[in-house]
């Protein structure tokens, strides 16, 4: 199974050196590394450059500087730059993989997606669960569904891909690709690492402010076609939150000010699967709900 794994960065000068070592100590090398500079104004190119020199199986990619933008998540340009790179590979492959910069991998990381991928056919897109340590100093996985694979860490298996394939450039589009995915027949999982998760090294939502990834995530909600229910009560987690009632607001505040914009939204297919699962996993929960508390009361009684 040949292997190709695209990493897209822009100013990440801390932490590359740290996921550069821990790709170099994967036991199960990529068969090819595409280290895909978009346009950083740090030393982020260099790096990668000298990684790539010392490294036959690295190749690094430079795009041009961009202008400073307000919210360059929100456009999605990591997906752009990745699906650019995607178009540079000219040799065979059946799995590509967009990876994130600012992680590090455990050991077996490459090695574990591959075998799962070789177990099972219908398997179309793979992940690890993450783990961040917080502002306190305690490390916990970063709270996902079994079928969600996060952004930082997607493989896709070819055949998957190209049924799937543009993804759309907006902030979501790692929960699009893969409801896609599925609509199409192929399973998608986030597994854990033999000998633990990787760490992704910067706290999710943190990269140009707290409250703007709040915003952010919340305006992604939108584009994706989720209920106003559901935006409603997953807005509510937030307030156990560290950011407490101030994540939910600004949650709610990203989510009406994209309404309010109108911004652009995934594909209406995606958008109704999404919204009906939604509305199905309520439900459900809901009944649970319902039949503790009718027992509660029964034995009460």
């Amino acid at each position: 199974m040949r292997m190709v794994v695209i990493v897209p960065f822009l100013n990440e000068e801390r932490f590359l050196p740290r996921f550069l070592a821990s790709i170099a100590a994967q036991t199960r090398p990529p068969d090819k590394l595409f280290l895909v500079d978009d346009g950083s104004a740090d030393a982020s190119g260099a790096i990668a450059a000298e990684f790539a020199e010392q490294h036959s199986y690295a190749v690094a990619l430079q795009r041009p500087p961009r202008s400073r933008e307000r919210d360059r998540l929100a456009t999605a340009h990591v997906v752009r730059a990745f699906c650019w790179a995607v178009e540079q590979v000219d040799e065979p492959w059946d799995v590509i993989a967009k990876v994130d910069g600012d992680l590090d991998l455990n050991p077996d990381t490459l090695a574990e997606i591959e075998r799962q991928m070789t177990l099972d056919p219908g398997l179309g897109m793979a992940g690890s669960y993450l783990t961040e340590t917080g502002a306190s100093g305690t490390a916990g996985r970063l709270r996902i569904r079994e079928v969600h694979v996060h952004g930082a860490t997607k493989f896709y298996r070819r055949e998957c891909w190209e049924e799937i394939a543009p993804i759309p450039a907006i902030h979501g589009w790692d929960t699009a690709d893969e409801v896609k995915a599925r609509m199409r027949g192929w399973r998608t999982q986030s597994f854990e690492m033999p000998g633990g998760d990787p760490l992704h090294l910067r706290p999710r939502g943190t990269y140009d402010g707290v409250a703007r990834g709040f915003r952010r995530s919340g305006a992604g909600a939108y584009r994706l076609g989720d209920h106003p229910l559901h935006v409603f009560l997953y807005s509510l987690r937030h307030v156990r939150g560290p950011a407490g009632i101030a994540g939910t607001l600004n949650y709610l505040a990203g989510w009406g000010g994209a309404v309010v914009r109108r911004d652009a939204r995934a594909d209406r297919d995606v958008r109704e699967y999404i919204r009906n699962d939604e509305l199905r996993r309520m439900r459900r929960r809901l009944r649970l709900l319902l039949h503790r508390t009718t027992r509660s009361a029964l034995a009460r009684t």
